[in-house]
């Protein structure tokens, strides 16, 4: 099956358990030109459905509850309940069981198409390296969370660059705040029980946002409050594309389950019902960016980094730990930087297949 028929397919199994916004699905298949970090971010169900077929030797390994559409630009920050900024994996949108590699190699991928794009500067092999070390460290030690003010002064530092322009942050709603539309009755219910006060007035709207949710709708509710302003957002939940990818029919969803077994310090900001995944939405509580971070950084500690805290989500399968570390002792020399570069050629690939035939149509 190629891109162009697995894009179909796919949205129209989304619309089975969503209303898609068809704009939003127009813009995504635009910015799937782009570049191939973005494909890579907006196509994970072609992921899904590739990397049994791409890395058929690591489909035996132990599996864990896994993230699956892990990439670089799926970490960000939030303040936990005692207000401490805390930096880790910024959403669960399509947590699904998996081998515990499938995350690693997803990762490791991304950061290769980000080399490419010059958002990051090391090479594959270091980059693998570091991945591993953080992996291997969170998972041998039983994790533990990035609590940014307590410690990790080389990532803190990064981490809180973008904090220094809030006015930045708020513009970009700005402008989609002026575009009437309208937001269903469960949206308006699920964004009012965000807020810190029942009765609050506020102005809801459509925000376009993401690359794989690109498409779901999406509402923010924004307003004043004691002196500033405060913004919730209501996201569509739907279920893992990993369903789709295995042809499988559930509305089962692992986001919470994820969440909350991980050793990390959940936002408590985040709920879930039938319906919408719900957030704070405020500088020091969104996803980060690699181009908003600062030009001169480590490289090394935030891709180890990046590692370690895949560890401590794995960490919430606890029954199959000591098989992930078994497995790593008898995984090859190379095996991350083999099967990442096999995902890479195969991603490209079909990246050049969109944007060929996509550019033809237009």
């Amino acid at each position: 099956m190629k891109i162009i028929k697995a894009t179909r397919e796919y949205e129209t199994w989304l619309a089975n358990h969503t209303s898609p916004v068809a704009s939003d699905l127009a813009q995504k298949h635009i910015n799937m030109c782009s570049d191939p970090f973005i494909f890579l971010r907006a196509t994970f169900y072609r992921w899904a459905q590739r990397f049994p077929e791409v890395c058929p030797q690591l489909q035996e390994l132990p599996q864990v509850l896994a993230i699956n559409d892990l990439h670089i630009e799926n970490f960000g920050t939030w303040r936990d309940s005692e207000g401490r900024l805390v930096w880790g994996v910024n959403d669960f949108d399509e947590a699904y069981p998996n081998v515990f590699a499938a995350d690693l190699v997803r990762l490791a991928t991304s950061t290769f198409f980000a080399i490419e794009v010059g958002h990051l500067q090391t090479s594959r092999m270091r980059a693998c390296k570091s991945l591993l070390i953080g992996y291997i460290e969170s998972i041998r030690s039983g994790g533990l969370p990035f609590v940014l003010q307590e410690g990790h002064p080389v990532l803190r530092i990064m981490a809180i660059a973008r904090l220094k322009e809030p006015s930045i942050f708020w513009g970009k709603f700005d402008a989609q705040m002026k575009t009437p539309n309208a937001v269903p009755a469960s949206a308006r219910q699920a964004l009012q029980a965000l807020f810190p006060e029942k009765g609050l007035k506020y102005r809801a709207f459509h925000r376009q946002a993401g690359q794989g949710s690109l498409g779901r709708q999406r509402f923010v509710g924004m307003t004043d409050y004691k002196g500033g302003r405060i913004a919730r957002e209501v996201k569509a939940l739907v279920p893992s594309a990993c369903l789709f990818a295995l042809g499988k029919e559930s509305k089962k969803c692992y986001y919470t389950v994820l969440n909350d077994s991980s050793v990390r310090c959940p936002d408590p900001f985040l709920s879930l019902d039938d319906n919408w995944i719900g957030r704070r939405l405020a500088p020091d509580c969104s996803r980060i960016d690699l181009a908003a971070l600062p030009k001169v950084r480590d490289e090394q500690v935030l891709l180890s980094a990046m590692g370690f805290e895949t560890g401590n989500i794995h960490l919430g399968s606890p029954d199959t730990i000591s098989e992930v570390l078994k497995a790593l002792r008898r995984l090859p020399d190379g095996w991350l930087l083999q099967a990442a570069e096999a995902m890479y050629a195969d991603t490209l690939a079909d990246f050049k297949t969109w944007r060929k035939e996509f550019r033809a149509k237009v």
